[in-house]
């Protein structure tokens, strides 16, 4: 009960502090309604259509330290599953970001977004969120077998034959930060393969879904917040051990990483009409933190270890996410300036209203479906 009361206090703090909304956004009717019947392909997918949303990750995705106060270390340990940048639903669009409250304008109904705070085991706050403090790349296999199995013992909730699902990934940066001491089980092949265990068992087990990865960061980055930080510096000790020798190339390593994750679209993931994989890749040349105007680290964007993501962090991390979902593939921004708060929140072309994949992005014809009237 003390502990639910602390929870409950930080979770009341966080709304006083620092965050990202997008007040009155709103796109043309015709591009929000669902299609006009349920699509049968993935290609003609309005994102009015989607019925559930789910995650598979670390504690990026489980919003370690979202909601907690300035300086207070201890409650990085806490999980703000309704704050995450995917996944949150704990408040409307208007305050806050998240790719659940950009969906809710399309389909207020859609489910299995988290709420509050909790682990992954509460399903009264996690609901389709599985990700793990802590997760590496090998634990997503897992993590996909749950996620099957909670939406198979809710079937009142989610219809797994007819309901389409959107499944977002975000994994590696635990396996970057340990793989200097274990570079023969957490290589970028050892990477690859994981991620691509994990998607085959969603891909074998639910019909009608689009799995969002989201390509990885190089968490080397870091390095820049440490500089003249020392409790920025030993924190980032204890959670990326690798970070802290400078002797490392992490971005190298990160680009073998990420060029292993762009092997999973060969193809390999579109041999089913109702699924396929799409990266989104805003993260993977990314070069610097968000700054202020003087030019330092931004610290308002992290939470009190200078690594997870603030609520404002996540907030700016959802809007990204969303305005490179909406790019084609193939033509989608590699990088982003996460100080410059000026681009829109964007929406769907009404020439190709669907969410973008390999095939709707060379010739969006063949999969034009009328809306909803």
């Amino acid at each position: 009960a003390a502990c639910l009361a602390l929870a409950l206090l930080a979770l009341s703090a966080a709304d006083d502090m620092k965050d990202y909304g997008y007040p009155k956004w709103k796109c043309d009717a015709e591009v929000m309604k669902k299609s006009k019947t349920v699509p049968t392909s993935v290609h003609s997918l309005r994102y009015a259509d989607i019925n559930v949303i789910a995650a598979l990750g670390d504690s990026l995705t489980a919003a370690n330290g979202a909601g907690a106060e300035p300086h207070d270390v201890l409650g990085v340990a806490i999980q703000y599953r309704g704050l995450a940048w995917s996944m949150g639903g704990d408040k409307s669009l208007e305050e806050h970001v998240t790719l659940t409250n950009i969906l809710k304008k399309f389909n207020p109904d859609i489910f299995g977004y988290s709420i509050r705070t909790g682990s992954a085991n509460v399903w009264e706050t996690a609901h389709l969120n599985t990700a793990i403090p802590g997760a590496k790349s090998h634990m997503l296999m897992e993590q996909a077998t749950d996620l099957v199995r909670r939406m198979k013992e809710h079937p009142t909730e989610v219809d797994i034959e007819n309901d389409w699902k959107l499944v977002h990934i975000f994994i590696g940066a635990n396996d970057v930060c340990e793989w200097c001491g274990r570079p023969d089980t957490l290589s970028s092949d050892d990477f690859r393969d994981n991620l691509e265990a994990a998607i085959q068992i969603l891909k074998d087990n639910l019909p009608r879904t689009v799995v969002v990865l989201v390509g990885l960061v190089d968490v080397s980055l870091l390095r820049v917040s440490d500089a003249d930080k020392k409790f920025c510096e030993l924190t980032h000790l204890i959670e990326c051990h690798c970070e802290e020798n400078t002797k490392v190339d992490i971005p190298s390593e990160t680009k073998k990483y990420q060029a292993a994750e762009q092997e999973l679209v060969d193809g390999r993931f579109d041999t089913a009409d109702d699924f396929t994989l799409v990266i989104q890749p805003f993260f993977e040349e990314t070069d610097h933190l968000p700054l202020m105007p003087n030019g330092e680290p931004d610290f308002t964007f992290f939470a009190p270890d200078c690594f997870h993501f603030s609520q404002f962090g996540h907030g700016v991390v959802g809007k990204t996410l969303w305005n490179n979902m909406l790019q084609p593939v193939g033509m989608k921004d590699r990088s982003v300036n996460l100080t410059d708060l000026t681009p829109p929140l964007n929406c769907p072309e009404k020439a190709c209203p669907f969410i973008r994949t390999s095939k709707n992005s060379v010739n969006c014809a063949p999969y034009m479906t009328p809306a909803a009237n």
